[in-house]
């Protein structure tokens, strides 16, 4: 059975390192693995969980098909920039539509952490940035991998995330690009 794959390319604006790096990930994991592929860039939907878990707020239909390959996806890719410490507001908005009580987590009576639904997936960040890498000992330390990775989807029962960090993308040559890419591109030979 073919591994299957979602990535999600988390760049809202189209065109982007960010959708080189999700595409050339694609391109290879496509020959070994059953994968679905998301540009935020091209999901129209309502960002702003308005009324919180107090009030349902139907799904649009792009938010429904993104929900339904979460669920059926193995491992989960998500290349996003790191804007201002954390995820772009759209990104932001797809996760708190979409990671619903009943779906990614639910409550119980009397517990203080809610049950994760959505276990034994995997994941990897691919975070671009105009800040120099070296900036986090560790790409654990950076503020976007804990938010993602500790905070939304180990939350919601993925293991631990796989994390790399590329930059400083503003001071990139082309050279440094190319490699980028192939490094994206290795990670989904490797289907991780």
């Amino acid at each position: 059975m073919h591994k299957r794959i979602l990535i999600l390319d988390a760049n809202p604006r189209a065109g982007s390192l960010c959708g080189a790096l999700a595409d050339a990930y694609c391109t290879e994991a496509q020959l070994n693995a059953e994968v679905q592929y998301f540009k935020l860039s091209a999901m129209e939907f309502n960002p702003d969980l308005a009324q919180g878990y107090h009030a349902d707020q139907p799904l649009e239909p792009i938010l429904q098909a993104f929900q339904a390959a979460l669920a059926k996806a193995d491992h989960l890719v998500i290349v996003a920039p790191f804007w201002w410490g954390g995820l772009p507001a759209k990104c932001k908005g797809l996760l708190d539509r979409t990671l619903l009580p009943g779906f990614a987590f639910k409550y119980v009576s009397g517990e203080d952490e809610p049950v994760p639904l959505l276990g034994g997936k995997t994941l990897r960040l691919m975070v671009t940035m105009d800040t120099p890498v070296e900036y986090f000992d560790t790409p654990e330390q950076m503020p976007l991998a804990q938010q993602l990775g500790a905070w939304v989807f180990q939350l919601c029962g993925f293991q631990p995330a796989a994390v790399s960090l590329f930059g400083p993308v503003i001071h990139s040559t082309e050279q440094q690009r190319k490699q980028w890419l192939e490094q994206s591109r290795a990670f989904g030979t490797d289907l991780c």
